[in-house]
């Protein structure tokens, strides 16, 4: 039993110890699966890593199995195309070294800086010219590999995709896809430069400075001559660069505003009036003057200097460059606005002292006559050209037109009524001196010039005499007025009044001026003894015959008819102050405008009454001074009918000691309008 179990305890034993050695061997194969496991695990990326570089091995081991022919071929194919692109890479570098000094502010060294523009556009164009070269010759290559299987597909279709970019840029022709905007940045700030140079020495002119003399000159150039060669040679890179009409526009833009700086301190708001903002050239007459003076000003100083200033930045590129460039400039600066300011004149109301300023007008333009067909007798100056020849038109036509409608006036005046004061009509006056003006050394020149332009445009024959001609028949029609109106008063007396008053004028206005010399001395001198006669006449019919009225006739002192003679003489002062009293009354309104002829004939009345009243008052006059109703007879003293008489025929503003308005004897009046209708003389 003991062995038995003995036995029995071998046998388990034994079993144990192989079910451990069991449990072992499991445990090891357990770790080495999980081992292997993991080793799996991480040759599966190795694999796919593998796997994916089997295409590119296969790609590079393909030439081995190549055409020998198409192996030993495809060096110098790749040779030849790399050679030019190498050179455009290369050019590309050096382009990309210029960057720094070009975005450099070019007044710092214009000269380096132009050179250095000069070596990129020399660059661009290299890369222009070559850039399709290269990419042809890689083009061909790339067929070459792809015809004889010597590359892999996909590379050769990279490369394919990437010299279709280029083609696309060359075929473009922006030169930006070459430099990278390198070139316009550059020529930006030349542009900038030059825009700097024209206005740090483009100044203002002032009218008032002494350098331009009494005498009109050519201004000299405005800019230093070192300044126009850094503008020249600005130029030249930008024309280079078509950009020229960017220069251009820069130039006009800076010089155009320097004259209208120029033109500012003058103070030329009046060339902008409208004809509705004025009801006749009197009220504009001192800027006509002025605009002859401005236009002057600005035609020989201003529009000069910058006529020989384009011609000295410009000449280099053409005539007709800088011919367009300097219309531009006058344009823009306002000479279009100076020409219109005259044609505004022109096409105001026709009055007769718009003649006078029309020939002002037409003075200006004559003067600068040479100078405008100068400075805008190109053809770019088209628009100056046909505005001034309106002007000069409407100059002629309308001087023209005024002046042969002064003698028509002056008949249509003939049917008005004369001045009921018998002074001197206005027509008279303003005549005379109107005419004396147009045959003043200012005034008759002009409009003889004017007058045979005005008949050659009509094709009429030419007339040496042709302005005094008709002067002479003006004044005619003067006198023949003159003998209507004398008859046309219903009072004698105040008709020779109104004809001293008017020959006398005319003799005496007339006398030493150029109208006096053209009527001659005969003429002056028969105005003159018309003068005297109706002064004769006037004495004759009207105080003359006051005397009369105090006659002594009767009157015989002594004490037996003192109450008789008394009563006479009451009867005859009556009858004297009565008559006195009249008269006075009726010609205290009555005018003689000329103070000389005034005083002459009030002496001459005093000279008629006084004496024989003062004499009849000393030896009558004590009869009724004692008398109660004295004062009825005895109405005036010496003195004070003296000072009566003296007071006669004073114009109005003396009379009332104001008046508004203009003297007789002014200058030119605007009383006369030339619309052919009948219009008051007085």
């Amino acid at each position: 039993m003991d062995q038995s179990a003995s036995g029995n305890d071998c046998k388990n034993n034994f079993c144990i110890d192989k079910l451990i050695a069991a449990r072992k061997s499991l445990k090891l194969s357990l770790e080495k699966s999980r081992t292997l496991g993991l080793a799996l695990e991480k040759a599966g990326p190795r694999l796919e890593e593998i796997n994916q570089r089997l295409p590119s091995l296969e790609a590079a081991v393909r030439p081995i199995r190549a055409d020998k022919d198409a192996l030993v071929a495809v060096g110098g194919h790749i040779n030849r195309a790399v050679g030019p692109a190498a050179a455009v890479l290369k050019v590309f570098d050096a382009v990309h070294g210029l960057e720094k000094s070009l975005l450099s502010d070019p007044r710092n060294d214009l000269p380096g800086y132009l050179s250095v523009l000069k070596r990129l556009e020399e660059a661009l164009r290299f890369l222009g010219d070559n850039c399709g070269l290269a990419i042809q010759w890689l083009e061909d290559i790339i067929e070459y590999l792809e015809d004889n299987r010597v590359a892999d597909g996909m590379y050769l279709s990279n490369l394919k995709t990437s010299l279709k970019g280029l083609r696309e840029l060359q075929n473009d022709g922006e030169r930006v896809h070459l430099d990278g905007g390198l070139l316009d940045a550059a020529l930006d700030k030349l542009e900038n430069e030059f825009r700097r140079l024209l206005t740090e020495h483009s100044v203002p002119l002032p009218m008032s400075s002494p350098s331009l003399g009494e005498q009109a000159c050519i201004a000299p150039s405005p800019l230093p001559v070192t300044v126009i060669q850094k503008l020249q040679a600005i130029l030249g890179r930008l024309i280079a660069n078509n950009r020229l009409e960017k220069c251009i526009t820069i130039y006009v833009e800076v010089r155009s505003s320097n004259v209208r700086a120029s033109l500012k301190a003058l103070d030329l708001d009046y060339l902008e009036i409208s004809i509705s903002e004025f009801n006749n050239v009197q009220s504009i007459e001192g800027y006509i003057e002025q605009w002859g003076k401005h236009l002057e000003f600005a035609v020989k100083h201003l529009f000069e200097a910058d006529f020989k200033l384009c011609n000295d930045v410009f000449e280099r590129i053409g005539l007709d460059v800088w011919m367009g460039c300097f219309a531009k400039i006058a344009a823009q600066a306002g000479i279009l606005t100076f020409l219109q300011f005259g044609r505004t004149i022109t096409e105001s109301k026709k009055e007769p002292v718009k003649l006078l300023k029309l020939l002002d007008i037409f003075s200006s333009l004559n003067k600068l006559r040479l100078d405008f067909n100068r400075l805008f007798g190109g053809a770019a100056c088209a628009e100056i050209q046909n505005l001034t020849r309106d002007l000069i038109k409407g100059v002629i036509d309308g001087a023209a037109e005024i002046f042969w409608e002064i003698f028509f006036q002056v008949e249509l005046q003939r049917q008005s009524p004369p001045p009921q004061d018998g002074s001197i009509p206005r027509l008279v006056s303003f005549i005379t001196d109107y005419c004396n003006e147009l045959l003043g050394d200012n005034y008759r020149p002009i409009l003889s010039q004017v007058l045979v332009i005005h008949q050659s445009w009509k094709q009429k024959k030419f007339q040496e005499m042709i302005l005094v001609n008709e002067v002479l028949k003006i004044i005619k029609a003067v006198d023949l007025n003159l003998e209507t109106w004398v008859k046309a008063y219903g009072d004698a007396t105040l008709s020779c009044v109104f004809a001293m008053n008017c020959h006398w004028h005319l003799y005496k206005h007339l006398k030493g001026t150029k109208l006096g010399e053209l009527m001659g001395d005969s003429w002056l001198k028969e105005h003159e003894q018309y003068k005297e006669y109706y002064s004769a006449i006037f004495l004759r019919e009207s105080w003359g015959k006051l005397p009369s009225h105090l006659s002594r006739e009767g009157l015989i002192l002594f004490s037996g008819s003192r109450a008789t003679a008394r009563d006479l003489v009451k009867k005859r002062l009556k009858t004297f102050n009565e008559a006195f009293d009249e008269m006075f009354r009726k010609q205290s309104v009555w005018v003689i405008p000329e103070r000389d002829l005034r005083e002459k004939t009030c002496q001459l009345i005093v000279q008629t009454v006084l004496p024989v009243y003062r004499s009849y008052m000393q030896t009558y006059g004590p009869l009724v001074e004692k008398d109660a109703s004295s004062s009825k007879y005895a109405k005036y003293t010496v003195q004070g009918l003296e000072q009566m008489l003296l007071s006669l025929f004073l114009p109005r503003r003396e009379r009332y000691g104001s008046f508004k308005g203009r003297p007789t004897g002014s200058k030119i009046d605007n009383g006369v309008d030339l619309r052919r209708t009948a219009s008051a003389v007085a």
